[in-house]
């Protein structure tokens, strides 16, 4: 999308465009995790335990980079949107060095420290073996993981979407053939069983990566990765830390948020945490036009606010909002009339975990409209820079979520039920704290350029 129909265009239009082909890119990520899920389920029980080992870690590592990138996609909308070219390509070129460096460093400790960091998790040496090999080779991908994610966040910062769909889509189609083939042998390929599955992802990852690097290079989108931005200043890595760490402590604070709600749920036995578990699912499916949302709302109000548009930032807000919220409502009413059918499609033998997983999917659908607010206003908050305050709203959600959850379940007794009741209790409240920030308007002031 050029910068033209950012500031000028329609304002529906433009945050649909943006939208759409980032809720297919994420649902695209979360097939590619399906298929590594799928594949290895067939190594047995060991397997899936390696896998799940190294999840956490992975994901911190992800957090990371994700904050890094958030600020470089920030900086690049608003400096797009004041038609600064040449500090885009700066932005773009500091940013990649410094993950660069970053990216070497992390893969070269955690290699080397994998065995030692799952052995606390697991004292099965099956699974310990496998999960070490499973988890260097994944540290050996955390390069190309941060390059593809930069060149990913860069685009959007200046409205491009479609070109990451095609790449992501891509690596998932290889991604889907290569794993059988290094799982379990091909001719002259040896059956390499967890560590097939990533090498896989490391030789899809580094596609992705030298694809994005060759786009970069070439400058089509008006971002070009020049030689002479490569050298970093102190200053810029300075802007970029503060505005890209509290987005890497946000995601991780949701991280840990699941974390201790499962401690919180395993106190309730074995149905309880299964009913959690398949909640959790569509849960994970219902935050995904969420986020494409609030993407799509960061690029087009940071574009407008570097162009200093303010009066057309706040209507993008407004119309963001009511789409995010009439979207995730719809979505939610739908899951509130087929709970019990979305349920028996995960265990279809099993009437009580249907039941009660239904009674969880039900009392947290209708409110599922305040998420897509919330996490529009949240991309509002972080276009502006207040990536801070983006940060306070995703730890006050976590922790008064844990809090209420085990008030209620444990303190006045009422079990699961009690569980179930703090998402919706959680979703109105946070979207109300957010819905203040928004009304404070200080973020339409907020000029980092």
């Amino acid at each position: 999308m050029n910068r033209e129909k950012l500031l000028n265009g329609s304002i529906t239009k433009s945050l649909l465009a943006i939208a759409v082909p980032i809720i297919f890119a994420n649902i695209l990520q979360t097939v590619y995790q399906l298929i590594d899920t799928f594949w290895v389920g067939r190594l047995g029980i060991e397997a899936v335990a390696a896998v799940s080992l190294s999840f956490p870690i992975l994901f911190f590592m992800i957090s990371l980079a994700m904050g890094l990138v958030m600020a470089t996609s920030i900086l690049v909308a608003q400096y797009n949107g004041k038609g600064d070219k040449n500090k885009v390509s700066f932005t773009v070129g500091q940013s990649f060095s410094l993950i660069v460096i970053m990216a070497t460093i992390l893969a070269i400790i955690g290699y080397f420290s994998s065995h030692y960091l799952l052995s606390f998790l697991t004292n099965n040496l099956l699974v310990l073996e496998q999960a070490t090999s499973y988890l260097q080779i994944s540290f050996m991908a955390i390069l190309a993981m941060f390059i593809y994610n930069l060149f990913q966040s860069s685009l959007r910062g200046v409205g491009e979407v479609k070109v990451p769909l095609i790449i992501i889509l891509i690596a998932v189609i290889l991604n889907f053939f290569l794993d059988p083939v290094l799982m379990f042998g091909w001719k002259f390929i040896p059956a390499m069983g967890v560590s097939g599955v990533a090498l896989a992802t490391l030789v899809t990852e580094y596609l992705s990566a030298i694809i994005g690097v060759i786009i970069l290079v070439h400058g089509r989108y008006g971002i070009r990765l020049r030689l002479k931005d490569l050298k970093l200043r102190f200053f810029w890595i300075k802007k970029i830390f503060k505005l890209g760490l509290p987005s890497s402590l946000e995601m991780s604070s949701r991280s840990f948020g699941m974390v201790l709600m499962t401690f919180v749920v395993s106190l309730f036995g074995t149905l309880t945490i299964a009913s959690f578990g398949i909640g959790m699912r569509i849960f994970s499916f219902i935050i995904i036009p969420a986020v494409g949302f609030s993407i799509a709302t960061s690029a087009i109000v940071g574009n407008n606010l570097g162009a200093r548009q303010h009066e057309r930032a706040e209507k993008i807000v407004k119309t963001g909002m009511k789409i995010g919220f009439f979207t995730l409502a719809g979505l939610g009413i739908l899951l509130f009339i087929f709970a019990q059918q979305i349920s028996a499609f995960f265990v279809p033998q099993e009437t009580l975990l249907i039941l009660e997983s239904a009674r969880f999917i039900q009392i947290m659908a209708l409110t599922f409209g305040f998420i897509g607010m919330q996490m529009v206003i949240i991309g509002t908050l972080k276009a502006a820079g207040k990536t801070a305050t983006a940060m306070f709203l995703a730890l006050f959600n976590t922790i008064f979520l844990v809090v209420i959850s085990y008030v209620l379940s444990s303190v006045f007794e009422m079990q699961q039920l009690g569980i179930w009741i703090a998402y919706p209790v959680s979703n109105v409240l946070s979207a109300g704290i957010a819905y203040y920030f928004y009304l404070r308007k200080d973020w339409l002031k907020k000029e980092l350029v």
